[in-house]
């Protein structure tokens, strides 16, 4: 899906904890996350944590978003 959504024009940002999968459905630009059941958080943690840890990770998306590549790339953390 997120091959023919590039392919239309639209640049795409694959946010997931499994990279080998991600490299292999064709994602272009990928951003590794925290874990399965939450990707951008951890329960276990404050809520003042949780936000920051989630506002770091899709502000790393929006950077990765915003760069210009010409191979898959996946973005350091």
């Amino acid at each position: 899906m997120v091959k023919e959504i590039e392919r239309a024009g639209f640049p795409i940002v694959q946010m997931c904890n499994l990279i080998p999968v991600a490299k292999t459905v064709g994602s272009n630009r990928i951003v590794p996350t925290i874990s399965i059941p939450y990707p951008l958080g951890d329960p276990g943690t404050s809520k003042e944590d949780q936000w920051k840890l989630r506002y770091h990770r899709t502000k790393a998306a929006l950077e990765a978003l915003a760069t210009d590549i010409t191979e898959q790339t996946v973005f350091r953390v």
